[in-house]
């Protein structure tokens, strides 16, 4: 398996990845979540979750997995170790979370889906996260949905529109953080093929009719989907569909099919050339998130415009009650 000694997030992450960042932290509102964050950040209490209900990995619990995230961890060079656990569910996914002390959650469901290598691949995808800095604006993300939701039921629903902008940019950032993490399970599976397959398995795999995919067919139908953009109107679909329109929610990761198109095209990149031969951007201990740093005056400000206009929303619907 390779290693990348010392190799920085910058080395590999995604240009649509920083462009969505930039464009979430000039969103106003940003700064103002940020601080919040800070305040009512709720790493700890997940991982005191995950301890008491879920499996952590280490050489003697799933000795296997072990081996394989340890092999990832050290190909990537992510610093410190993360805390791995297997959580009892059925549904094929994973994420990684936590900012001081990260940790990844893999459920059982991929375990019984993937071969050896597809985890690894799986692993590498989430420590990808991990080393790119995405964790602490996963996690608020996630935060800002459920403040959101409460801020609408005091306004009767105009909180929302007032933060559909800063939604809308921390949904768009968070899939286009996955072309970055999908860039480094290839640079740790050493693999493009295997990539490609935990994807097609994640998309609609079965482990009773395995023998039965196959991947240059799914390859084929992501080249299907791109030609769909050849129509305007499916790029308009396409759009509202990503972001929840006529759906229940809005997505938070790209379709499958996409991110089969973007990373084939990276792996035929002289950028992937370059690692593979040791020519990389070495690691300045830097993470691509700061959320303590206030990047304009001109972003602080407009932070505290939409405090002012919830604020003013929420007086409104004061004086109506009275």
């Amino acid at each position: 398996m390779p290693r990348y000694t010392g190799i920085s997030s910058e080395a590999f992450r995604h240009p649509l990845d920083r462009q969505a960042e930039q464009a979430l932290r000039s969103v106003p509102g940003f700064d103002l979540v940020a601080g919040k964050f800070v305040e009512f950040m709720y790493e700890r209490p997940q991982t005191i979750y995950h301890i008491g209900n879920s499996i952590q990995v280490s050489h003697r619990q799933y000795a296997t997995i072990h081996r394989l995230f340890r092999e990832s961890v050290a190909a990537l060079d992510v610093q410190p170790e993360p805390t791995l656990f297997v959580s009892q569910n059925p549904v094929a996914n994973s994420y990684a979370l936590g900012k001081e002390h990260p940790y990844i959650v893999i459920n059982s469901g991929l375990l019984d889906l993937l071969t050896e290598e597809e985890i690894l691949t799986v692993l590498a995808h989430e420590l990808g996260h991990i080393k790119c800095g995405h964790t602490t604006l996963i996690q608020m993300a996630m935060w800002v949905m459920s403040v959101v939701s409460t801020i609408s039921e005091m306004t009767f629903g105009l909180g929302g529109l007032v933060s559909s902008g800063l939604i809308y940019a921390f949904f768009e950032w968070r899939r286009k953080a996955e072309l970055s993490s999908d860039r480094a399970a290839l640079l740790a599976s050493d693999n493009i093929d295997t990539v490609l397959s935990t994807m097609m398995k994640i998309s609609g795999g079965s482990s009773a009719f395995a023998n039965e995919l196959s991947l240059p067919e799914f390859i084929r139908q992501s080249h299907d989907y791109q030609e769909l953009d050849k129509d305007n109107l499916n790029q308009i679909y396409k759009f509202m569909i990503y972001n929840g329109f006529g759906a229940s929610s809005m997505l938070s990761h790209p379709f499958p099919v996409e991110r089969v198109h973007y990373i084939r095209e990276w792996a035929e990149s002289d950028e992937y050339r370059n690692i593979k031969s040791g020519n990389y951007k070495q690691d300045n201990t830097s993470r691509a998130v700061d959320i303590s740093q206030k990047e304009e005056p001109k972003t602080e400000s407009e932070a505290e415009r939409l405090k002012r206009q919830i604020n003013e929303l929420q007086s409104e619907i004061n004086r109506l009650k009275r």
